[in-house]
Order: structure tokens, then sequence, then C-alpha cells
């Protein structure tokens, strides 16, 4: 451990002369010149990469983004343990870690998304934003992989997503609640809870999708009269996504 402070604390002196000297481009170029020395000094030293990431992010957080990039371009076979590292040690870099991850294409999105909520769950809405920012076009499977990895924070995933893209709330409802049955209820109450003007869709989806269970059919139609949908409405809504009217008289008491 000595020795990484040492190394660090030489890292962060010779960053601080780089950028005391030359035009912008060449400072940018001698900082990555020396991240990737002090990246290779301390895998020479037998120390992981994981570990190195860790200590430097843990004491330089300054520098965090510029080491993580870094390591990602010497190392990408490794790329779970680096992001792992990266995020664990300063959650915050989450989004950023799981963008620069992306755009550098070192994996599938999966993989990625999956790796960085398991580094901090906490910080998941985090993790599945950036990462549909980045590759809106897989957003039904970050959704599938963030709802199986942490379905307790399927209301979160789902909420978080669908504010970023409210086009997209039936693929999102789609694919949360296919990946995980139970977690519907959870998520029409927290989609209800910020799009009630889009009840109707909310409801048939979520209805719809959860056709193979009906125990959660009937828990979504309970969650959405206490969410105050309208009682005559709710009852269309469900019958339009597969509710029978037995199921929907058990729940609202319907003659």
């Amino acid at each position: 451990m000595n020795k990484l402070v040492r190394l660090a604390l030489l890292y962060c002196s010779l960053a601080q002369v780089s950028g005391a000297f030359g035009i912008e481009t060449k400072k940018v170029t001698n900082h990555t010149e020396l991240s990737q020395k002090f990246l290779q000094v301390q895998i020479d030293q037998n120390v992981t990469i994981g570990r190195a990431i860790k200590t430097i992010v843990g004491h330089y957080p300054q520098q965090a983004a510029s080491i993580v990039s870094t390591a990602l371009d010497l190392y990408p076979d490794k790329y779970k343990e680096i992001i792992h590292a990266a995020i664990s040690a300063q959650p915050t870099l989450a989004d950023e870690v799981v963008t620069m991850a992306l755009n550098k294409g070192i994996s599938s999105c999966t993989s990625i998304v999956e790796t960085a909520i398991n580094a901090d769950p906490s910080y998941i809405d985090f993790v599945v934003t950036a990462a549909a920012h980045s590759t809106p076009e897989q957003l039904s499977e970050i959704v599938r992989i963030a709802v199986i990895t942490e379905p307790d924070s399927a209301d979160y995933i789902v909420q978080s997503l669908a504010k970023a893209h409210p086009s997209k709330i039936v693929d999102i409802l789609q694919s949360a609640i296919s990946a995980v049955p139970f977690v519907g209820e959870y998520v029409v109450e927290a989609l209800l809870a910020i799009f009630p003007n889009d009840a109707e869709i909310v409801i048939t989806t979520a209805v719809r999708e959860s056709g193979a269970h009906r125990e959660y059919v009937k828990r979504i139609i309970q969650i959405a009269q206490n969410a105050g949908v309208d009682s005559m409405k709710l009852e269309v809504y469900a019958i339009n996504g597969g509710a029978t009217t037995e199921e929907i008289s058990q729940v609202l008491d319907v003659k």
C-alpha cells in the first residue's frame, strides 16, 4: 500500500508539472502519456488493474475520468474490473464511466450496464439513463438487464427511463414486466405518479404484459385504483388489456 501511495504522489506531481508547460494540446498528450506510464508501473509491480484504479480514484478523484479512460484503452479485456473498481471507489462517476465504456465499444451494452449496476446499485438510475442516452436503440435491452440485475429497483429504473424517453413508455413497460413479471405493480405505480394523463396506456400495457400471471393482473388493477384512476375508466383500460370481468369485479366490486 505504501508503494501505491508513493506512486500516486509521483503521478500527481508529474501531472502538475506537465500542466504548467506547453500549449493545451500538448498538455493533453502529456497527461495521457503520464496516465499510461503510471498504470503500467503499477501493473509491473504486480498490482491488479482494479486495485490500481480504486486507489487512484479514491485519492485523486479529479484525475479519475482520465485514468479510467486510459485504463480502458490499455486493458479493454479487463473492462469489468476497471468499471467495477472506478464506480465502487467513486459512485458519482457511474454515468460518466458507463458513457465512456459504451463510446469506446469495448463490450456489449448489457454487460457494461450490468457491471456498473453491480458496482453500486444505489446509482442505478444514473447508469440506465446514461446507457440509454448513449445507445437509445438498445433501450429495451437496458431495461431488461437492469430489472433482472436489480429487481427491487424496477420502479426507479422505469421511472428514470420514462422521464428521459416519454415516447417509449410502452417499450419500457413491456421490457420490464417480461423480464421480471412480479414488478408490474411497482412500475405501474411509479409511472402513474409521474404520468397520470397516460393512465390508459400504462394500465392497458401492464395488464396485457402480465396476462400469464393472473394474480399480478389483479394487483395492477388495485394499484391503479389506489392511484386515483376513475373506476369506470379503469375497468375499460383493464378489459382492453385482457382482464376478465370477474377479475375486475373482485378488485373494484363492480356489479
